[in-house]
């Protein structure tokens, strides 16, 4: 493979790539040529706290080959340890994947939501896609057993790329245990994508992405998150402060 050198920096355990957008398409883009498979994470704050009380869950995020940071929280994070970072949205990266796909001709699968919603993101990706070759299409609605008998299906089919939308750390957990039989297979966790793709669900307006605050736009139409997200951020902005003074105390001793 074409040398292309990652470059992280940790956030409370979890390396998180420095990758700007193009250079993290390309990444991904090298490893779709030389057929190699590629755990990609779209990282951010609430999955770093899970990953730091569930030990399985951090397990796979550190086992990623990827981490892109997506939201105004890890950049924030970042910034805070000197770092300027460019937020990546993981929906806006796929989307861009999803367009190499179809012009380059490698095959993809959707796994994740609602039937009608998978089936409808499905439909209007092939209209926007000329050429886009779908071979795996599942709802995200089955039990442990089901399970198994998904992962069969998948490991036959082989996808290209498998784009999971389960949410963190479902989907995550799913990728780790498929990637063992898919070594050459790109994934890709993209939690609620299929339902803007699918047209349910509408993206926040143009200047809440430009400031990485779709989050806000978010909880500010669903205020059913407000508890997921406060007080989990600023806890998680303070962490990070402590552990940056910490790090900056033990360089001077």
């Amino acid at each position: 493979m074409e040398c292309m050198q990652r470059k992280t920096e940790p956030i409370l355990g979890f390396e998180v790539d420095l990758f700007n957008f193009d250079e993290a398409l390309a990444y991904a883009h090298l490893h779709l040529k030389e057929n190699k498979g590629l755990h990609i994470v779209t990282i951010n704050p609430e999955m770093i706290a899970l990953g730091n009380k569930n030990d399985d869950f951090g397990r796979v995020l550190n086992e990623a080959d990827m981490s892109i940071p997506d939201g105004v929280g890890v950049k924030i994070a970042l910034k805070i340890k000197g770092v300027q970072q460019e937020n990546i949205p993981g929906i806006e990266f796929s989307k861009k994947l999803i367009g190499m796909c179809a012009l380059e001709g490698y095959t993809i699968g959707l796994l994740g939501a609602k039937e009608e919603v998978v089936n409808a993101a499905a439909d209007n990706l092939r209209k926007e896609f000329d050429n886009l070759n779908i071979t795996y299409i599942r709802n995200g609605y089955f039990d442990a057993a089901q399970e198994e008998i998904i992962c069969s299906e998948v490991i036959n089919i082989a996808p290209r790329v498998l784009f999971v939308a389960l949410g963190a750390p479902k989907q995550e957990m799913l990728i780790s245990k498929l990637k063992k039989d898919m070594p050459n297979t790109i994934f890709i966790g993209v939690g609620g994508s299929f339902d803007v793709w699918s047209g349910a669900v509408k993206r926040a307006p143009e200047i809440y992405q430009k400031m990485g605050l779709e989050w806000l736009y978010r909880t500010i139409k669903e205020p059913s998150r407000f508890k997921r997200i406060f007080p989990a951020l600023p806890l998680f902005l303070i962490q990070v402060i402590i552990e940056t003074v910490h790090e900056s105390w033990v360089k001077l001793r």
